[in-house]
């Protein structure tokens, strides 16, 4: 192998000495001078040419045994793996994987739970115009650090004049916990349009979309174009966010739909109530 590379290497030397030697006979000992010149213009010009080809061919050998091994790298790493258990882990680890390619290959970003809410908080920072969320009624927004801080970015955001719904969606019987008043109480005065929306009246998933039946009532949008949702099931990523247009839309059609379900809340008597019940009561 390593003869034949320097043969290669050596091989426009040889063609030139060639293309020399024959120049050099037509001329001194053939006594034609013409054919001499022509014989050696055209053995440099063929010396040359082969160069050339020889190597755009090794470029383009190295390329291609590039792009195979980078290809065929799990499969050799696989290959590799003699111990039967390992061997399946290792599938175990492709399985997971491909599924985390193919929610990249349809737009998505998958987060764990502090990226999750790190880029939420970040995406609130940059929207300039509205922010629309739905989510469950957590007491976690006075107590853990991540959602502290998404709130304080989402205030932040108020100053600069970005219009801020949160839909809570609860059960009924939740308006009745005083933490979760609390917290109803808390966002209405700080300036954002709190609405709540009962399970049982938001729109089934098959509703929304006939292909996705897991979607889950824990999302935001911020400015129509970028939005981030929470995975209904735990598993190995939080939630994700995307800025493919058809995710969002998707999003923003769910929004609508539980929009339209929402109820409008009111203070009355320092009481977080439903607008619709304080006008019953006014009249």
């Amino acid at each position: 192998m390593r003869i034949s590379k320097k043969v290669q290497d050596m091989a426009v030397f040889i063609e030139f000495l060639t293309g020399a030697g024959l120049a050099i006979f037509f001329h001194w000992v053939l006594h034609y001078p013409e054919a001499a010149y022509t014989i050696f213009g055209i053995g440099i010009l063929l010396a040359l040419a082969t160069y050339l080809l020889r190597e755009d061919m090794e470029r383009n050998h190295l390329d291609v045994t590039a792009k195979y091994e980078q290809s065929h790298e799990i499969t050799f790493a696989m290959a590799g793996i003699s111990d039967l258990e390992c061997h399946a882990k290792a599938l175990e680890v492709l399985a997971s994987a491909k599924r985390t390619i193919a929610m990249l290959q349809q737009g998505f970003i998958p987060l764990d739970e502090t990226e999750f809410y790190l880029e939420s908080a970040k995406s609130s920072d940059l929207a300039v115009q509205r922010i629309k969320t739905v989510c469950p009624l957590t007491t976690g927004w006075q107590t853990r650090g991540a959602l502290v801080n998404l709130y304080q970015s989402n205030l932040r955001a108020l100053v600069k004049g970005v219009a801020i719904t949160r839909i809570f969606v609860i059960h009924r019987d939740a308006l009745t916990d005083p933490d979760a008043r609390k917290i109803l109480l808390t966002h209405f005065g700080d300036g954002f349009d709190v609405r709540i929306a009962f399970r049982d009246e938001c729109p089934a998933p098959s509703e929304i979309s006939d292909r996705d039946t897991t979607s889950s009532f824990d999302f935001a949008i911020y400015d129509d174009h970028l939005a981030s949702e929470v995975f209904p099931q735990q598993g190995k990523f939080f939630g994700r966010k995307t800025t493919l247009a058809s995710n969002v839309d998707r999003l923003l059609h769910m929004y609508e739909l539980i929009e339209h379900s929402s109820h409008v809340l009111t203070v009355e008597e320092d009481r977080i109530v439903l607008a619709s019940e304080a006008y019953k009561l006014a009249a």
